[in-house]
């Protein structure tokens, strides 16, 4: 998270670990068993006009249920713990770290309508760097949860601040929502953009225009 000023807040991922943790053994505490899970697909197809016993959809609630297992996998996985186990050895690195385009398939919290794009992610290390895939699969993480953009940004950002304590963190997302494209207005052929920038990223402007040069977007102008 950002403190005053932007600046990366020096923390520890102690007490984000301890609130994911607690917030996983809440959702656990209040999960329907899978039964349950698949009478209430059964009940959605009757709204919607159906028969779930005709043959055609015999197996449909059972599929959906894991379909929504593999959607929603993210809330089994600790972002925290993935960025644990970072290097030090880097032969004096400090330069910009960044991964482009990774990327990712995510659910709209408010229709349940996929969320799909690509993420940036770049952070200036202090003396500390990460696996690649490490970022990648923090990216995962989040996204496989019920999402609206900007939290997903955030979180992403907040977590790699929090673990690592770089001297700065960006993270850009581009992103089609089909409950815009699919339904209400109908608007196929647009993306949302969103970004987060602490640290280094929203102070220093030179550092800020490097990154968004390196991932291809330094023609057009983000808010931070």
């Amino acid at each position: 998270m950002a403190a005053a000023g932007g600046s990366v807040r020096k923390i520890t991922s102690y007490n984000l670990t301890e609130l994911l943790a607690e917030e996983r053994r809440r959702a656990d505490a209040r999960r329907p068993r899978r039964e349950q899970a698949e009478e209430a697909v059964k009940t959605l197809l009757r709204w919607a006009g159906d028969d779930p016993d005709r043959e055609g959809l015999l197996g449909t609630p059972g599929r959906v249920v894991r379909a929504y297992e593999e959607f929603f996998a993210g809330y089994n996985s600790d972002p925290v713990e993935i960025l644990q186990r970072t290097f030090e050895e880097v032969d004096g690195y400090d330069e910009m770290v960044v991964l482009r385009d990774i990327r990712f398939e995510s659910h709209c919290e408010h229709h349940l309508a996929p969320i799909i794009g690509v993420a940036h992610v770049g952070y200036l290390p202090d003396r500390r760097v990460v696996g690649i895939s490490k970022l990648a699969r923090v990216v995962e993480i989040y996204a496989k949860r019920l999402q609206i953009q900007e939290k997903m940004t955030a979180q992403i950002a907040n977590t790699i601040a929090e673990v690592m304590q770089p001297l700065g963190v960006g993270v850009v997302i581009e992103a089609v929502h089909h409950c815009m494209t699919t339904r209400g207005v109908h608007k196929p052929g647009v993306d949302m953009v969103t970004s987060r920038m602490l640290g280094e990223f929203r102070d220093n402007e030179a550092t800020r225009r490097e990154f968004l040069n390196m991932i291809g977007r330094s023609g057009r102008a983000i808010d931070v």
